[in-house]
């Protein structure tokens, strides 16, 4: 509809240690926030009927993981569903996946590293790998 807010949520599924794809979706406030909420970070889930799309890389790559795919998945509102599932009750190989970065380990900055160097990386778009003690509003 022309001149309605679209809102957009997009993230990363695996189901291999070298497989993995980014998966974008568009629609509604209602549908982006009810999808986004249907899941958490380490769910196993089922993502019937997406569009397969050829990806932009240098574009979208910019603010997406990079992945080993030339294609991400489009969601639609209107014919795609996503549903989770207790998969590791079923494939006990999906588990030592939830702790692989989507990322290569040499392509990380530390906290440390970004301190000594912030000169010299300032305007870069970097990779950092740092865990979150807390989080508020």
């Amino acid at each position: 509809d022309i001149g309605s807010e679209r809102y957009t949520f997009n993230f990363t599924i695996r189901d291999s240690p070298t497989y993995f794809i980014n998966v974008q979706s568009w629609g509604r406030e209602e549908y982006i926030r009810s999808l986004s909420e249907s899941f958490r970070v380490g769910d196993c889930v089922t993502i019937e009927n997406p569009l397969i799309q050829s990806k932009e890389a240098e574009r979208e790559e910019k603010f997406n993981p990079v992945t080993p795919s030339c294609y991400k998945l489009l969601l639609s509102e209107n014919h795609s569903v996503v549903k989770t599932s207790l998969c590791y009750e079923t494939d006990t190989r999906l588990l030592p996946l939830l702790h692989l970065p989507v990322k290569d380990p040499q392509d990380y900055y530390s906290l440390g590293d970004i301190v000594a160097n912030g000169q010299s990386l300032n305007g870069r778009i970097l990779n950092v790998l740092a865990a979150v003690m807390s989080v508020s509003q």
